[in-house]
């Protein structure tokens, strides 16, 4: 299977600096000590709850096969016509992981090992955005069918693969919201904005990388935000409906033109408001190591075309 791209991490940086605390990794963490009611597993909750038992009892080619039946009885496809099946792993034999899914549509899942909950939130995720994640497939093959795979991917199959693994989807039509996020303005957005933020905005995450960390949530973890213009209540991703309607309107919208690296902004999961009880005391976000100012702030200076360096904030 592909490597992450190199930018996911570099991403990160701007805004988290590295784990440095003994944050125990996902793999290692205790079952029974993960929190499933945890507003992150809100875009998969109604599949991961059918599996979760399996799962965590390590039957995952258990889950698989539900997983797998599930996408039949739902007619799930790819944009190349080939229905989308979850197989093992063990049986595909490619260097071209997103290739694969295009010309067969079979999605490599691991049973065993390190990677299986990764690819169980993979399959999740397929389920729950199954346009969007056939979308992003799309993308990633035509650059491959055109490029090959190298080891360098580019641009595109860099943003691809960063929202693939680990996006976080903000929900709003607040331009002073999406301002306050683009320029590191983390008191706007969440302290002196924070008894607002829950009717402006709506986050739910996408990314499969970041669904298998939050298993063992630590304050520095960060998901790349790409905002998505529409009204949070009608687009919940906590909701069948607004779930359908997000990945309905999202799909479409994402565009080789439009999809790099720079259009994603930096997101300390553990910071929405609502979504970890430390986060209501706000010493929370004075942790300069989290919350960084990032670079065009650290630096005294913005860049002209970035409209939180023109317009306040205000008063959200």
């Amino acid at each position: 299977m592909e490597a992450r791209a190199g930018g996911l991490a570099r991403a990160a940086a701007a805004v988290a600096a590295p784990q440095t605390h003994p944050a125990v990794a996902a793999q290692e963490t205790p079952l029974a000590a993960v929190d499933w009611t945890a507003p992150w597993f809100d875009l998969v909750r109604p599949e991961l709850d059918l599996v979760r038992d399996d799962a965590c009892a390590g039957r995952f080619d258990a889950c698989r096969a539900r997983l797998d039946a599930m996408a039949r009885t739902r007619g799930l496809h790819n944009e190349n016509g080939r229905a989308v099946r979850f197989v093992d792993a063990v049986s595909v034999a490619t260097d071209a992981y997103e290739a694969h899914i295009w010309a067969t549509g079979e999605v490599p899942t691991r049973c065993a090992g390190d990677g299986a909950w990764h690819d169980l939130f993979n399959a999740l995720v397929w389920l729950a955005m199954p346009r969007t994640k056939a979308r992003l497939n799309r993308l990633q093959a035509e650059v491959i069918a055109r490029e090959g795979v190298r080891g360098v991917r580019g641009g595109l199959r860099d943003a691809a693969t960063l929202f693939d693994e680990n996006a976080l989807l903000v929900v709003t039509r607040d331009a002073r919201r999406v301002q306050a996020l683009r320029g590191f303005d983390w008191p706007a957005l969440f302290v002196s904005g924070r008894a607002r933020f829950a009717d402006q905005v709506g986050v739910a995450v996408f990314g499969h990388a970041l669904l298998d960390k939050l298993r063992a949530p630590y304050k520095a973890v960060c998901g790349h935000a790409w905002i998505v213009h529409a009204d949070p209540g009608d687009a919940s991703p906590a909701d069948p409906a607004g779930r359908a309607a997000l990945d309905a309107g999202l799909a479409p919208a994402l565009s080789a033109a439009d999809l790099r690296p720079s259009a994603f902004a930096p997101l300390p999961v553990l910071g929405i408001p609502g979504w970890w009880a430390p986060n209501a005391d706000p010493a929370f976000y004075r942790d300069a190591a989290v919350f960084r100012p990032g670079r065009r702030r650290a630096h005294g200076r913005a860049r002209q075309d970035d409209p939180a360096a023109r317009t306040s904030t205000g008063d959200l």
